[in-house]
């Protein structure tokens, strides 16, 4: 196997079990070992401390495990056994009202650049390092002897997540089974998840319990739906009590989505409606019809050299909200910006509100949901960030 010996003093991080040793670290590799190769990490004094996957770039490994495990299927099997295990204790793997729910976030659960979302029957899995990608068929193998009666399909999806240098010709497809059941349940409510050519893993599994909040909300109230993508925010509302949802998004796709999945559990329902429209531009023009807007836009960030746009766009979509919103509403307003910290998108939102020279109260303060876990040890995995605002 292939050994990375690290400078010295260099291993501080390591033993404190973070997954990750960055290319800056490591005094020479002994070897030649080929991106996503499973490789050994030593201290300068010869002394082993991780094994993982190894690749290119400043994040050189993603650690797997801090002893020597063999990195096979009994590996996987044990890890999602773990995994499994915290969401059975969450109360999400045997419950009438929900068959939706994330089984494997990467580094929350030691399973650095692999991501699993259960969807009823099928899971969907994704690769985010070329070492996960190349480990697939023994993770598929361990997901279905694990689940075995629960998952009968295993679908791949990996193709817009795998670094593009690696030029691995990735296609999406089925691992395992095969269905074109799509449907899959949340909290009683009915959706269809676009595995083939939808964003993430066909739906947006991290904001279950924030949408589970807007309900609470939304009883006689006018809501707008910024970003709605496949419309998830718009029939909480709905169920809630809301006298009008209206769903944006600059997405045709996103917009058909969502009429699909009103359909599903609102058929023929006239407080809905959908627009294709970007964002400024209808914030712009709507006036003052809405007292609960949900603001949930993609990543403004991506990495950190676009944190200052990052932070001008959420101040700036922001701003537009607290003009328009209707006095006594409610703005739920997100980041899912990795790169952005809390406390940087905090003082965005809270720059908006001061440009609007409006009285705003914080309601809530809102993360990721606990399927999403962060690892202790990686503080770097919490990425969702949210309030809930009441604006006089």
């Amino acid at each position: 196997m292939n050994r990375i010996f690290l400078k010295r003093n260099k291993e501080e991080s390591i033993l404190r079990f973070h997954p990750w040793v960055f290319s800056g670290a490591i005094h020479h590799i002994e070897g030649s070992p080929a991106e996503g190769e499973v490789v050994d990490v030593y201290t300068a004094d010869n002394a082993f401390i991780a094994r993982g996957h190894y690749q290119i770039g400043s994040i050189t490994v993603r650690i797997l495990s801090f002893v020597p495990d063999a990195i096979d299927e009994d590996f996987f099997y044990t890890r999602l056994s773990a995994a499994y295990d915290v969401r059975k204790a969450l109360g999400l793997t045997e419950r009438a009202d929900n068959n939706t729910y994330r089984l494997v976030h990467g580094e929350g659960d030691s399973l650095p650049g692999l991501v699993i979302d259960i969807y009823g029957r099928t899971a969907v899995m994704q690769a985010h390092s070329v070492g996960m990608h190349l480990s697939r068929q023994m993770v598929a193998a361990a997901l279905v002897r694990l689940m075995q009666g629960v998952i009968d399909n295993v679908y791949y999806k990996s193709e817009t997540t795998l670094p593009f240098k690696a030029n691995l010709q990735q296609e999406d497809g089925f691992i395992v089974g095969g269905s074109a059941d799509n449907i899959a349940l949340e909290y009683g409510l009915k959706f269809h998840v676009d595995w083939l050519k939808g964003q993430k893993t066909g739906f947006f599994v991290d904001q279950r319990e924030n949408r589970h909040l807007i309900e609470q909300y939304a009883r006689g109230r006018s809501v707008l739906n910024m970003f709605c993508y496949t419309g998830g925010f718009s029939f909480y509302a709905m169920r809630g009590g809301a006298l009008m949802v209206h769903s944006v998004d600059s997405s045709a796709k996103a917009i058909e989505l969502t009429n699909q999945n009103v359909a599903l559990n609102f058929p023929d329902d006239a407080r809905h409606k959908a627009i294709v429209d970007d964002a400024f531009k209808y914030l712009d023009r709507m006036g003052d019809q809405y007292d609960l807007i949900i603001l949930d836009p993609p990543a403004f960030a991506k990495h950190r050299d676009a944190i200052r746009n990052a932070l001008r766009g959420y101040t700036k979509i922001n701003a537009k909200a607290f003009e328009k919103i209707r006095p006594g509403g409610i703005l739920f307003t997100f980041s899912c910006s990795q790169a952005v910290d809390k406390y940087s998108f905090r003082n965005a939102v809270f720059t908006a509100a001061a440009q609007s020279k409006r009285n705003v109260r914080i309601l809530h303060q809102l993360t990721q949901p606990a399927d999403h876990p962060v690892n202790i040890y990686h503080p770097e995995g919490e990425y969702l960030k949210g309030l809930v605002l009441y604006v006089e």
